[in-house]
């Protein structure tokens, strides 16, 4: 039995599947990943994009962080894949239980997904720092400069930086699902990245799938390891 077809085994025996999804999920969906920096990044910014994306530089450089972050991070257009449409599904079946991502994009809902632990947070939600009113991101993508809420504060993503703490009730509801999964898919992550990359060690069960283009940091831990794309292993699921 191949990788493919014992994964579609496992899946197909079990009513308690939680997928815990990296930027591999949103790269086929056209989304880049801002790791991966291209020549357009370096003709158009002073600083790599992790220092852009920091708690310290969003205080000291928001009209700097708001030009990098309309340009690359809001990618509207994108439309959910394979494993979008795919993970909706299983959870309409009763087969899923919870998906927990490291992306900030809003797909896993578009697809229709419902239970969605986003650790990163969203580019969809926004809200003043002031009075905490809530903007959509038409909002912030129409905007010029630092967005202002009609109170004078500013708009900031609710999303986290670099230097941000994880939303601990979002973690800890991530923690739970993991914990009580039977078979945790793990997909489009190198899981070189903590906090996140920790949460594999919640996992009770023995049915720890792996799916990335590359080996990753935990493939030695891995009841079954399924190298390629993810959209194209999910399509076949």
């Amino acid at each position: 039995m191949n990788a493919i077809e014992q994964l579609r085994e496992w899946v197909n025996e079990s009513d308690n599947i939680v997928f815990f999804g990296g930027a591999g999920v949103s790269t086929e969906s056209g989304i880049p990943d801002f790791r991966s920096v291209d020549g357009l990044y370096n003709q158009q910014y002073d600083y790599p994009p992790e220092t852009i994306l920091s708690h310290t530089f969003y205080r000291r450089n928001t009209e700097e962080f708001y030009r990098f972050y309309r340009n690359k991070m809001l990618c509207l257009d994108a439309k959910p894949n394979a494993a979008h449409l795919k993970l909706a599904q299983w959870e309409k079946e009763g087969k899923l239980k919870a998906v927990v991502t490291q992306n900030i994009d809003g797909l896993h809902q578009a697809a229709g997904s419902e239970k969605v632990y986003e650790l990163h947070g969203s580019v969809l939600r926004n809200f003043c720092e002031t009075c905490h009113k809530f903007y959509d991101v038409n909002f912030i993508a129409h905007s010029e400069g630092v967005p202002h809420c009609e109170c004078g504060g500013d708009i900031k993503p609710d999303v986290v930086l670099y230097e941000e703490g994880l939303d601990q009730s979002t973690l800890s509801a991530a923690i739970r699902a993991i914990s009580e999964a039977d078979v945790l898919i793990v997909g489009g992550t190198s899981l070189a990245v903590y906090p996140a990359a920790g949460l594999l060690d919640y996992y009770n069960g023995n049915k720890l799938v792996l799916v990335n283009k590359t080996p990753t940091a935990r493939d030695g831990i891995a009841d079954l390891v399924v190298q390629g794309s993810i959209g194209e292993i999910f399509s076949q699921l």
